[in-house]
Protein backbone atom coordinates (compact mmCIF):
# COMPACT_ATOMS: atom_id res chain seq x y z
CA UNK A 1 0.00 0.00 0.00
CA UNK A 2 1.40 3.36 -1.03
CA UNK A 3 1.92 5.94 1.71
CA UNK A 4 -0.65 8.68 1.85
CA UNK A 5 0.41 11.90 0.21
CA UNK A 6 0.89 14.74 2.68
CA UNK A 7 -1.95 17.21 2.82
CA UNK A 8 -1.37 20.21 0.61
CA UNK A 9 -0.32 23.29 2.52
CA UNK A 10 -2.84 26.08 2.56
CA UNK A 11 -2.21 28.59 -0.19
CA UNK A 12 -0.71 31.75 1.29
CA UNK A 13 -3.43 33.79 -0.38
CA UNK A 14 -6.21 31.82 1.29
CA UNK A 15 -8.58 33.94 3.35
CA UNK A 16 -7.99 33.44 7.04
CA UNK A 17 -11.27 33.59 8.98
CA UNK A 18 -9.35 34.18 12.20
CA UNK A 19 -7.71 37.46 11.18
CA UNK A 20 -8.60 40.30 13.52
CA UNK A 21 -10.18 42.37 10.76
CA UNK A 22 -12.58 39.56 9.89
CA UNK A 23 -13.81 39.52 13.47
CA UNK A 24 -14.69 43.22 13.24
CA UNK A 25 -18.10 44.40 12.04
CA UNK A 26 -18.45 46.53 8.90
CA UNK A 27 -19.56 49.48 11.01
CA UNK A 28 -16.52 49.23 13.27
CA UNK A 29 -14.09 48.85 10.38
CA UNK A 30 -15.27 52.21 8.99
CA UNK A 31 -14.89 53.81 12.41
CA UNK A 32 -11.46 52.25 12.84
CA UNK A 33 -10.13 53.19 9.40
CA UNK A 34 -11.09 56.84 9.69
CA UNK A 35 -10.00 57.10 13.33
CA UNK A 36 -6.66 55.43 12.58
CA UNK A 37 -6.06 57.77 9.63
CA UNK A 38 -6.63 60.69 12.01
CA UNK A 39 -4.33 59.17 14.66
CA UNK A 40 -1.57 58.84 12.07
CA UNK A 41 -1.99 62.32 10.63
CA UNK A 42 -3.18 61.00 7.26
CA UNK A 43 -6.35 63.07 7.66
CA UNK A 44 -5.90 66.59 9.00
CA UNK A 45 -8.17 68.57 11.35
CA UNK A 46 -10.88 70.33 9.37
CA UNK A 47 -10.47 68.07 6.33
CA UNK A 48 -13.72 67.25 4.61
CA UNK A 49 -14.57 63.59 4.14
CA UNK A 50 -16.11 62.30 0.90
CA UNK A 51 -19.89 62.03 0.83
CA UNK A 52 -21.60 58.90 2.10
CA UNK A 53 -21.90 57.24 -1.30
CA UNK A 54 -18.24 57.79 -2.24
CA UNK A 55 -17.00 56.68 1.18
CA UNK A 56 -19.12 53.53 1.03
CA UNK A 57 -17.74 52.67 -2.41
CA UNK A 58 -14.12 53.32 -1.39
CA UNK A 59 -14.35 51.27 1.80
CA UNK A 60 -16.48 48.48 0.36
CA UNK A 61 -19.47 48.85 2.69
CA UNK A 62 -23.07 49.98 2.46
CA UNK A 63 -24.20 53.59 2.68
CA UNK A 64 -26.25 52.93 5.83
CA UNK A 65 -23.10 51.57 7.48
CA UNK A 66 -21.20 54.77 6.61
CA UNK A 67 -23.98 56.99 7.96
CA UNK A 68 -24.00 55.07 11.23
CA UNK A 69 -20.19 55.19 11.40
CA UNK A 70 -20.14 58.96 10.83
CA UNK A 71 -22.68 59.38 13.63
CA UNK A 72 -20.61 57.25 16.00
CA UNK A 73 -17.39 59.09 15.11
CA UNK A 74 -19.08 62.41 15.81
CA UNK A 75 -20.13 61.22 19.25
CA UNK A 76 -16.57 60.03 19.82
CA UNK A 77 -15.13 63.43 18.93
CA UNK A 78 -13.30 62.35 15.79
CA UNK A 79 -15.47 64.17 13.24
CA UNK A 80 -18.15 66.82 13.21
CA UNK A 81 -20.99 67.29 10.75
CA UNK A 82 -22.30 70.54 9.33
CA UNK A 83 -25.79 70.81 7.86
CA UNK A 84 -26.70 72.83 4.80
CA UNK A 85 -25.56 73.24 1.24
CA UNK A 86 -21.89 73.64 2.15
CA UNK A 87 -22.08 71.10 4.92
CA UNK A 88 -20.80 67.58 5.19
CA UNK A 89 -18.64 65.52 7.49
CA UNK A 90 -15.29 66.98 8.55
CA UNK A 91 -12.44 65.87 10.76
CA UNK A 92 -12.90 67.73 14.03
CA UNK A 93 -10.76 70.82 14.58
CA UNK A 94 -9.28 69.11 17.64
CA UNK A 95 -10.07 65.44 17.02
CA UNK A 96 -9.85 62.96 19.84
CA UNK A 97 -7.21 60.27 19.36
CA UNK A 98 -7.25 56.57 20.28
CA UNK A 99 -10.97 56.63 21.00
CA UNK A 100 -11.90 53.71 18.71
CA UNK A 101 -10.77 50.45 20.27
CA UNK A 102 -11.32 48.54 17.02
CA UNK A 103 -8.20 50.12 15.50
CA UNK A 104 -6.35 47.37 17.38
CA UNK A 105 -7.57 44.88 14.75
CA UNK A 106 -5.48 46.63 12.12
CA UNK A 107 -2.38 46.53 14.26
CA UNK A 108 -2.96 42.86 15.10
CA UNK A 109 -3.00 42.04 11.39
CA UNK A 110 0.13 44.05 10.55
CA UNK A 111 2.22 40.97 9.63
CA UNK A 112 -0.52 39.77 7.29
CA UNK A 113 -0.72 43.18 5.64
CA UNK A 114 3.02 43.34 5.12
CA UNK A 115 2.89 39.93 3.43
CA UNK A 116 0.07 41.10 1.16
CA UNK A 117 2.11 44.17 0.22
CA UNK A 118 5.10 41.95 -0.64
CA UNK A 119 2.91 39.69 -2.77
CA UNK A 120 1.47 42.68 -4.58
CA UNK A 121 4.96 44.08 -5.14
CA UNK A 122 6.13 40.85 -6.81
CA UNK A 123 3.04 40.67 -9.00
CA UNK A 124 3.18 44.35 -9.99
CA UNK A 125 6.76 43.95 -11.20
CA UNK A 126 5.88 40.99 -13.39
CA UNK A 127 2.80 42.61 -14.83
CA UNK A 128 4.73 45.78 -15.58
CA UNK A 129 7.39 43.90 -17.50
CA UNK A 130 4.92 42.03 -19.71
CA UNK A 131 2.62 45.02 -20.16
CA UNK A 132 5.57 46.99 -21.58
CA UNK A 133 6.25 44.23 -24.10
CA UNK A 134 2.61 44.11 -25.22
CA UNK A 135 1.54 47.73 -24.78
CA UNK A 136 -0.96 49.12 -27.27
CA UNK A 137 -2.96 52.29 -27.79
CA UNK A 138 -5.92 51.04 -25.80
CA UNK A 139 -3.81 50.36 -22.72
CA UNK A 140 -2.11 53.75 -22.90
CA UNK A 141 -5.45 55.51 -23.35
CA UNK A 142 -6.82 53.72 -20.29
CA UNK A 143 -3.80 54.77 -18.26
CA UNK A 144 -4.18 58.36 -19.42
CA UNK A 145 -7.84 58.43 -18.33
CA UNK A 146 -6.94 57.08 -14.90
CA UNK A 147 -4.08 59.56 -14.46
CA UNK A 148 -6.32 62.47 -15.46
CA UNK A 149 -8.99 61.31 -13.03
CA UNK A 150 -6.43 61.18 -10.22
CA UNK A 151 -5.21 64.69 -11.11
CA UNK A 152 -8.82 65.93 -10.98
CA UNK A 153 -9.83 64.02 -7.83
CA UNK A 154 -10.95 66.18 -4.92
CA UNK A 155 -11.29 63.39 -2.33
CA UNK A 156 -9.32 60.29 -1.43
CA UNK A 157 -12.33 58.17 -2.43
CA UNK A 158 -12.26 59.51 -6.00
CA UNK A 159 -8.49 59.07 -6.17
CA UNK A 160 -8.71 55.52 -4.84
CA UNK A 161 -11.20 54.53 -7.55
CA UNK A 162 -8.99 55.96 -10.31
CA UNK A 163 -5.88 54.39 -8.79
CA UNK A 164 -7.52 50.97 -8.89
CA UNK A 165 -8.41 51.62 -12.52
CA UNK A 166 -4.81 52.49 -13.37
CA UNK A 167 -3.37 49.33 -11.89
CA UNK A 168 -6.11 47.15 -13.36
CA UNK A 169 -5.28 48.55 -16.79
CA UNK A 170 -1.61 47.60 -16.35
CA UNK A 171 -2.60 44.12 -15.21
CA UNK A 172 -4.93 43.56 -18.17
CA UNK A 173 -2.30 44.92 -20.53
CA UNK A 174 0.12 42.18 -19.48
CA UNK A 175 -2.09 39.60 -21.19
CA UNK A 176 -1.87 37.01 -18.38
CA UNK A 177 -5.47 36.23 -17.43
CA UNK A 178 -4.66 33.37 -15.05
CA UNK A 179 -2.25 35.57 -13.09
CA UNK A 180 -4.89 38.32 -12.99
CA UNK A 181 -7.01 36.18 -10.67
CA UNK A 182 -4.12 35.92 -8.20
CA UNK A 183 -3.58 39.69 -8.35
CA UNK A 184 -7.26 40.38 -7.75
CA UNK A 185 -7.20 38.09 -4.72
CA UNK A 186 -4.16 39.82 -3.23
CA UNK A 187 -5.44 43.34 -3.83
CA UNK A 188 -8.94 42.41 -2.69
CA UNK A 189 -7.53 41.29 0.66
CA UNK A 190 -5.20 44.30 0.88
CA UNK A 191 -7.99 46.78 0.17
CA UNK A 192 -9.71 45.57 3.35
CA UNK A 193 -6.97 47.48 5.16
CA UNK A 194 -7.03 50.57 2.96
CA UNK A 195 -6.90 53.83 4.93
CA UNK A 196 -7.82 57.32 3.75
CA UNK A 197 -4.81 59.40 2.69
CA UNK A 198 -4.34 63.14 2.49
CA UNK A 199 -4.92 64.61 -0.96
CA UNK A 200 -1.55 66.38 -0.85
CA UNK A 201 0.23 63.03 -0.60
CA UNK A 202 -1.95 61.41 -3.24
CA UNK A 203 -1.40 64.19 -5.77
CA UNK A 204 2.36 63.82 -5.40
CA UNK A 205 2.10 60.04 -5.75
CA UNK A 206 0.35 60.44 -9.10
CA UNK A 207 3.69 61.48 -10.58
CA UNK A 208 4.77 57.87 -10.05
CA UNK A 209 1.85 56.75 -12.21
CA UNK A 210 2.97 59.14 -14.95
CA UNK A 211 6.52 57.74 -14.81
CA UNK A 212 5.15 54.19 -15.05
CA UNK A 213 3.03 55.17 -18.04
CA UNK A 214 6.09 56.67 -19.77
CA UNK A 215 8.10 53.47 -19.22
CA UNK A 216 5.30 51.37 -20.65
CA UNK A 217 4.95 53.66 -23.67
CA UNK A 218 8.70 53.31 -24.28
CA UNK A 219 8.30 49.52 -24.03
CA UNK A 220 11.00 49.48 -21.37
CA UNK A 221 10.04 46.35 -19.44
CA UNK A 222 12.82 46.42 -16.83
CA UNK A 223 12.16 50.07 -15.98
CA UNK A 224 8.39 49.55 -15.80
CA UNK A 225 8.95 46.57 -13.50
CA UNK A 226 11.25 48.56 -11.20
CA UNK A 227 8.88 51.53 -11.03
CA UNK A 228 5.83 49.41 -10.30
CA UNK A 229 7.70 47.38 -7.71
CA UNK A 230 8.89 50.51 -5.91
CA UNK A 231 5.42 52.05 -6.14
CA UNK A 232 3.83 49.03 -4.46
CA UNK A 233 6.60 48.63 -1.89
CA UNK A 234 6.06 52.24 -0.78
CA UNK A 235 3.00 50.97 1.07
CA UNK A 236 5.36 49.58 3.70
CA UNK A 237 6.27 53.15 4.61
CA UNK A 238 2.96 54.91 4.16
CA UNK A 239 0.42 52.45 5.53
CA UNK A 240 -0.32 52.57 9.23
CA UNK A 241 2.22 49.92 10.24
CA UNK A 242 5.08 52.17 9.17
CA UNK A 243 3.64 55.08 11.10
CA UNK A 244 2.74 53.28 14.30
CA UNK A 245 5.45 55.03 16.30
CA UNK A 246 3.94 58.39 15.44
CA UNK A 247 0.56 57.19 16.59
CA UNK A 248 1.92 55.98 19.92
CA UNK A 249 3.50 59.38 20.55
CA UNK A 250 0.19 61.21 20.32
Amino acid sequence: MEPEAPAAAAHPLSSDPLTAIRRTSALDTVRARISLAVDLGLLAPGERLPNVRATASALGVGEITVRRAFGALEREGVVHRRPGRNGGTFIADRPRHHTVAETAAYREDSARVRRLIDERTVLEAGFGHFAALRVDGGTLAGLDRAIAAMDDATTWAEFHAADRGFHSTVVRGAGLPDACAMYEQVTGELYRYFLPYSMDYLRVSNQEHKDIRAALAAQDGPLAARLLSAHAAELHRTMYMGLSDRAEDR
